[in-house]
């Protein structure tokens, strides 16, 4: 038998798990990026096919159903994600069930959920069930459809096959069509309970959770990320020279993808300043420390401006100058 994972959203998992008997036929999980809101929605969309349920709230984890849930190939079930983050079987065989004609297939990963993946989940939830329970499609994250892709599954939010049950799990829920919104019950996925955070970052093997985790934000996910082996090292180095002042010692190299994370380190690390400023304890665990309002308004704006340029981060000229202009504009360097 293969082992559940230790649920992060258990408080939200029961919460669906009471409305079995009044189910709509579409969810929106909505919440912030990386707090367990995508295994959320898998256990939920596992414990609708578990074929031993019992009077709990909980999938028995023995039958074929879960077994499959588990594996990734449960025939009445779909997850439909970008090829970019595309991971499970399901994702793999709704992609090669409808290839459309004269599209491309290689190259680069899209970043957007394609409308050919719509079209083929259009197909899966008319046909009936291979188990004989709900068939469930699983749309992560919902905000990275087009307006085209977007269109397509409005159809089937309207009018809803029998036994057909949609999970849309988004961390950016205003960039969906109101229509599509207005077709789902919202679910707001809160951020997860500290403790049990900090119990499944263990879990997965992440040293020094605690602070990996106040450094995210409370995002599990995102602070399992960062702790991940080779970048945890890095970041904490960064961090360590921020904290001391030694910018010189911060150095992404040319790799695009190390560059995003310093951009996130250095706009935290500007608004713990901020907060240091202020008097107030840091969000993010830095150490630091701050004085007058003038330099609070100086992080701040420094904090805003960082936020709106860390897009660029994706695709700059020249990384290694883009690191260099974003840490000789923090408050208290240059002229």
């Amino acid at each position: 038998m293969m082992k559940q994972e230790l649920l992060i959203q258990d408080k939200t998992y029961r919460r669906l798990a009471d409305w079995l008997e009044r189910l709509p036929h579409a969810l929106l999980l909505h919440g912030p990026r990386g707090i367990g809101k995508l295994q959320l929605a898998e256990r939920f969309a596992q414990f609708l096919l578990c074929e031993a349920r019992g009077s709990g709230a909980e999938p028995c984890g023995r039958c074929d159903g879960c077994r499959w849930s588990l594996a990734g190939n449960h025939p009445d079930l779909r997850i439909v994600e970008p090829d970019a983050l595309a991971r499970s079987a399901a994702s793999v065989e709704l992609d090669d069930a409808a290839p459309a004609q004269g599209s491309k297939t290689k190259g680069k990963p899209s970043l957007e959920i394609r409308i050919e993946q719509v079209r083929a989940l259009d197909a899966f939830v008319h046909m009936g069930s291979h188990r004989g329970k709900r068939r469930v499609a699983i749309i992560h994250p919902a905000e990275d459809m087009n307006l085209p892709t977007a269109n397509a599954l409005l159809k089937n939010l309207e009018e809803p096959p029998p036994g057909a049950f949609f999970l849309l799990v988004a961390h950016r829920p205003a960039r969906l069509l109101p229509t599509i919104r207005s077709r789902c019950v919202q679910v707001p996925v809160p951020l997860p309970d500290a403790a049990i955070a900090t119990g499944w970052l263990e879990a997965q093997g992440a040293q020094d959770a605690a602070r990996w985790l106040a450094f995210s934000g409370g995002a599990p996910l995102r602070a399992l990320e960062y702790a991940g082996e080779g970048r945890g090292e890095r970041i904490a180095a960064w961090r360590k020279a921020l904290e001391g002042g030694d910018l010189d010692a911060i150095d992404p190299g040319g790799d695009r993808e190390d560059l995003e994370f310093l951009v996130d380190l250095v706009q935290k690390h500007a608004l713990d300043a901020a907060l240091a400023c202020a008097g107030l304890e840091p969000k993010y665990g830095t150490r630091i420390s701050g004085s007058g309002p003038a330099s609070l308004r100086q992080w701040l704006t420094f904090a805003r401006e960082t936020g709106r340029t860390r897009a660029l981060a994706r695709h700059p000229l020249n990384p290694r100058l883009f690191a260099a202009d974003l840490l000789g504009r923090l408050p208290g360097r240059g002229s």
